[in-house]
């Protein structure tokens, strides 16, 4: 009540201090009302722009000075704006106040509302505030900028291929490559993630869930054995015993051990779809769909057209029969019976991939959510090795080139080259380095189109620059996670070629790996592989390292010395393989010099429906309760992901503006003139 009163006391004309305003891209602003009470205005979200109207709300406090904490609100404004094209900034003009909600609900009397809607809308013209029109563009029209970076992605099929028994997919990019191992003693296939062995005896080997396999050629066909030369028991030893070495991991699927499958090698793209003999179709109740109850494939038929329709990373593809020509479709011409899967049902894990569904908004949302990282600029550094002396090729529609035989992304733009290793920019004035700290991104990196193998690039962001450190982030599509439409896809859908010298130096792959998305981890490989099936220390050809909602760490291969790839694993907190859940870190900014997690100023933001939170330094989210705050609920994951999309949305709005900036102050053919247009 002593709180309320005060308000209640305040002078009826707050004195807006325009002196007092800070720069443009500094908040709050705050002023002082002429009791000496500070009157604080948090950055606004804005809501919708068209014309000279900008529709926005934001958090308030007001703060009297006599001990007692603050009272916080949320105003909702409709301001009329001038807009400068030229130096990208909206000046606010006037300001009307339709709404405004106090967080302490002893202070909602009608008179104490009416009043501060009345002196904000007097007041805030004094404050002389430009906003940022890019902050702003970003904020309001973040979907469809970041649908925008992911345009022209490739939806053709791969070779699908169809088995009625318990079958697994072994790709191998393109024409075997074999080496002798020295760790192993024997040649092996380089080109594939799987334990392909040339023996002495001419025979072929792979070993994968606990079982041989044995083949004329490294292509097949292989039939299960039991009989094995002596000698490949210390090879099967040394794969086993390092598939086991990390206590982080844990077995749940020894079942799955036991299976004999039957091998299929493909030396290009494919997919595999199987079912545990001729399939099983079962209803799903109100939705006219039937599904294939006995296969992990996500196989459907729909009853009205008596169309099959199939679900491969994120993409869905329709045949009349289960071995015909299969066509794309787009997530939004589905059967209407596929968004109306129940939740909870067995099939519920497609509704990500349905257009309009909560699971899909989810799913995009995450897709936009940055994993940022302060980088130390005079500690942080990266190495670049080239196979032989550096090759370069051109980015189409670019000016930029690319290293084809680094694997480290390497790019040459201007007279310099970047590199980006784990999520960070780099820069030097020759090829092979030294590399230094970027503090810019090539200006033509959001240019690169899909079908270039360093596309990934263009959704790694530098934020802010300061004299010490470099705030940079990626999101999802970094890691081969992108939004396509209404829904997220994995991977670009393009083959790109690897590679082949001396050493053998992997692309992204989109395909044979049963990619489905998981609403709880995100992007995983199918039930089909175990987690032995992989060679993950010994690394032949890819050492795959597996996340989870940023999903398979593709993008960014591990460097393959003599063709083998240390042992390491990175992710987000878990994913699934097999039937196995695994834990991981979720940030690959982890463990590196001079790299570590972005410092998050304290923010006070809010809701559409008034609610007040902020941010710790930690980046919790806090709610204020009456006159506290208290710690939002990690139940509560839509109000996270809603806060964090926020936030993400500051920050793609300060990336755009900086851009500009550096543009401008570089003569980057801005046309002459100014002034603000109405």
């Amino acid at each position: 009540m002593k709180v309320f009163k005060t308000i209640i006391a305040m002078s009826a004309s707050i004195m807006l201090l325009s002196g007092i305003a800070r720069s443009q891209d500094s908040w709050p602003k705050s002023f002082k009302s002429s009791d000496g009470s500070l009157i604080s205005i948090y950055e606004p979200q804005p809501e919708s722009f068209r014309g000279n109207v900008l529709r926005e709300r934001a958090a308030f406090s007001i703060n009297t000075g006599t001990g007692q904490d603050p009272v916080f609100g949320t105003f909702w404004m409709v301001a009329n704006v001038e807009t400068d094209r030229d130096s990208r900034t909206v000046h606010i003009v006037s300001v009307k106040v339709p709404n405004l909600k106090l967080a302490h609900d002893s202070a909602t009397a009608s008179n104490n509302i009416s009043f501060l809607k009345t002196e904000i809308e007097s007041g805030i013209p004094q404050l002389n505030i430009d906003l940022s029109l890019d902050a702003l563009l970003a904020s309001l029209d973040m979907n469809t900028e970041e649908k925008s970076l992911s345009k022209g992605l490739n939806t053709a099929p791969p070779k699908i291929i169809y088995q009625s028994q318990p079958s697994l997919l072994v790709l191998i990019d393109g024409q075997p490559i074999i080496q002798h191992n020295n760790d192993l003693g024997f040649d092996a296939v380089v080109n594939t993630p799987y334990t392909i062995i040339k023996y002495s005896d001419g025979q072929f080997y792979l070993y994968g869930g606990k079982h041989w396999y044995m083949g004329t050629s490294a292509v097949g066909p292989f039939t299960y054995t039991q009989s094995i030369p002596s000698g490949l028991a210390s090879v099967q030893k040394t794969i086993d015993d390092a598939n086991n070495s990390s206590t982080e991991y844990i077995d749940s699927s020894a079942a799955s051990d036991a299976v004999i499958s039957n091998i299929i090698v493909s030396t290009e793209p494919a997919e595999l779809l199987q079912s545990n003999g001729a399939p099983v179709l079962t209803p799903i109740p109100g939705t006219a769909l039937d599904y294939v109850s006995n296969s992990s494939n996500d196989i459907f038929l729909d009853e009205g057209t008596h169309q099959y329709y199939i679900l491969l990373s994120g993409r869905w593809y329709r045949s009349a029969n289960l071995q015909g020509t299969w066509q794309y479709v787009a997530s939004d011409a589905l059967p209407a019976g596929f968004a109306r899967i129940p939740e909870g049902s067995p099939k519920d894990r497609v509704l990500a991939s349905v257009a309009g569904t909560n699971a899909a908004k989810e799913a995009m949302m995450d897709a936009q959510i940055p994993q940022t990282a302060k980088v130390d600029r005079k500690t942080a550094t990266t190495d670049v090795n080239y196979d032989g002396s550096p090759q370069f090729a051109d980015i189409p529609g670019t000016h930029m080139q690319y290293a084809v035989n680094s694997p480290i992304p390497v790019i040459s733009y201007n007279g310099n080259y970047f590199s980006v290793d784990k999520g960070v920019w780099f820069i030097s004035s020759g090829p092979t380095g030294p590399w230094h700290v970027s503090t810019t991104r090539p200006g033509e990196v959001d240019l690169i189109p899909p079908g270039s193998p360093v596309y990934n690039l263009k959704f790694v962001y530098i934020y802010d620059v300061n004299p010490d450190w470099v705030y940079m982030g990626y999101t999802p599509g970094y890691l081969n996670t992108f939004i396509y439409g209404p829904t997220v896809v994995y991977g670009t859908g393009f083959y790109y070629a690897p590679w082949r010298g001396h050493f053998f130096y992997p692309r992204p792959w989109t395909w044979g790996f049963n990619m489905w998305y998981n609403p709880w981890w995100g992007w995983t490989f199918g039930f089909d592989y175990g987690w032995d099936w992989f060679n993950w220390d010994m690394g032949f050809g890819w050492g795959f390292w597996f996340g989870g909602w940023w999903g398979p760490v593709i993008y960014r291969p591990p460097y393959f010395g003599h063709y083998f790839a240390p042992h390491g694993f990175y992710g987000r907190n878990s994913f699934a393989a097999g039937n196995r859940i695994y834990h991981n870190n979720n940030n690959i900014y982890r463990g590196r010099q001079g790299v570590s997690p972005r410092e998050i100023p304290q923010r006070v933001t809010t809701d559409r429906m008034g609610n007040i939170y902020r941010q710790d330094g930690n980046g919790n989210w806090q709610q204020r309760d009456g006159r506290n705050w208290a710690p939002v609920d990690n139940r509560q994951q839509q109000t996270i992901q809603n806060l964090n999309r926020q936030q993400q949305m500051r920050e793609r709005g300060a990336v755009r503006s900086q851009n500009f900036q550096m543009s401008r102050s570089s003569g980057g053919g801005f046309r002459s003139g100014g002034g603000r247009h109405r």
